[in-house]
C-alpha cells in the first residue's frame, strides 16, 4: 500500500508543527479518509478509525472546554494510545500544554492550521486520495488538449515526443513525456502525472533533452491531468483494416478502469498533431451527446429507406 509521510503532509498543506518535529519522516499516513474524534472524546472507542488523520474542530474543542483540561487530556491520551498518525487542530485553536506533553510522550504529532474544519477536511481527503491511490507507470506521453487528457502510446521511436512538441506549439499543454504515472483515484477517474525527476522534460532524438517549461513558458505545461482518451500510435500496415466510421468503441484497461482508445496509423504526410486535436474535440462532442458517426449512419439509413419506398411506388 502506498503511504504518505507526515512531513510531506505538513509541507503540502502548510501546517504548523507543534510537537514531534524529529519524527515527521517516520510516521506514515495509510488512509485517505479523515476522522473527527467527537465520540472518542466522549469515551466511545468502538469502531475507532485510528489509522486516519484525526481532526479537531470548533465542535470538539468546545466539548473539551466543557469537560475540562484533566478529562480532555485523559481522552486525548487514550486516542494517542492507538498510535494515530497525527492530530490536527483547525481554526488556530489553542492547544493546551498538557496535550503537547502527551504528544511528546506518545510520539503522536500535533499539528495546527488556521483553515476552517470543513474545507480543510475536504482538501485533506482529496489530496490523500490522489497520493494514496493505486499507481502504475507506463511508457507514453500525456497532453492536455482542449481540456481533455490525451494519452499517446506506441512503440519507442514512433514520434510521440515530436507530436507533443507540435501540440505545445499549437497552444496545448504537456503533462508528461516518456513515462506517465497513472493513479486510480476512483472507479471512473484516472489521474496521470510525470515522475518528479522528468517533469517538464522532453526527449527529442537527434537533439537531446529539452525543458518545455523553460523554452515555451509555464502556460505550456501542467502537473496532473485526468486520462480521458488513449491514442495508440502505430506504423501504417497496408494489410490491416483501420476503423473508418468510428461506430465501434475500443477500450484499454488501466488499474481496472476502461479508457476509450483509438488506433492511429502513422505514415509520411499525416499531421498527427491535427489528428490528435480532432480526436479530442470529437471525444468531447460525444460526451456532450453528439456522435458524428452515428449521425452519418442515421442519414444513410434514412436515405436508403426513402430509396426503397420509391422503388415500391
Amino acid at each position: 500500500m502506498d503511504t504518505v509521510s507526515i512531513k510531506k503532509f505538513v509541507e503540502h498543506l502548510g501546517l504548523t508543527v507543534m510537537t514531534c518535529h524529529d519524527k515527521l519522516d517516520e510516521i506514515l499516513i495509510t488512509q485517505s479518509d479523515i476522522n473527527r474524534p467527537a465520540l472518542q472524546l466522549a469515551g466511545f472507542f468502538d469502531y475507532f478509525d485510528h489509522h486516519r488523520v484525526q481532526i479537531i474542530g470548533q465542535v470538539e474543542y468546545t466539548y473539551m472546554e466543557k469537560q475540562g483540561v484533566e478529562k480532555s487530556a485523559e481522552m486525548i491520551a487514550q486516542i494517542m494510545s492507538y498510535k494515530v498518525p497525527c492530530i490536527v487542530f483547525c481554526r488556530d485553536i489553542p492547544v493546551d500544554k498538557a496535550f503537547l506533553e502527551l504528544s511528546e510522550k506518545q510520539g503522536v504529532p500535533i499539528l495546527g492550521t488556521r483553515a476552517d474544519t470543513s474545507s480543510f477536511s475536504a482538501e485533506v481527503t482529496r489530496w490523500l486520495r490522489v497520493e494514496l491511490a493505486p499507481m502504475i507507470s507506463i511508457h507514453g506521453v500525456l497532453v492536455d488538449i482542449f481540456g481533455e487528457g490525451i494519452l499517446l502510446t506506441g512503440e519507442s521511436g514512433i514520434g510521440k515526443s515530436e507530436v507533443a512538441i507540435e501540440l505545445i506549439h499549437r497552444g496545448h499543454r504537456l503533462v508528461s513525456d516518456d513515462v506517465v504515472e497513472i493513479r486510480k483515484v476512483s472507479d471512473e477517474t484516472l489521474i496521470g502525472q510525470a515522475p518528479d525527476i522528468t517533469r517538464h522534460f522532453i526527449e527529442l532524438r537527434g537533439i537531446g533533452i529539452i525543458d518545455a517549461k523553460t523554452l515555451f513558458g509555464v502556460e505550456s505545461v501542467k502537473d496532473t491531468m485526468t486520462i480521458d482518451l488513449v491514442l495508440q500510435l502505430e506504423e501504417w500496415k497496408r494489410e490491416k483494416e483501420y476503423d473508418r466510421m468510428g461506430l465501434e468503441d475500443n477500450y484499454i484497461t488501466y488499474l481496472g478502469n476502461k479508457v476509450p482508445t483509438h488506433y492511429i496509423p502513422i505514415r509520411p504526410g499525416r499531421n498527427v498533431a491535427i489528428i490528435c486535436e480532432s480526436a479530442a474535440v470529437n471525444f468531447r462532442q460525444k460526451k456532450m451527446g453528439y456522435n458524428a458517426a452515428a449521425e452519418l449512419y442515421r442519414r444513410l439509413a434514412n436515405n436508403m429507406g426513402r430509396g426503397f419506398l420509391g422503388e415500391n411506388d
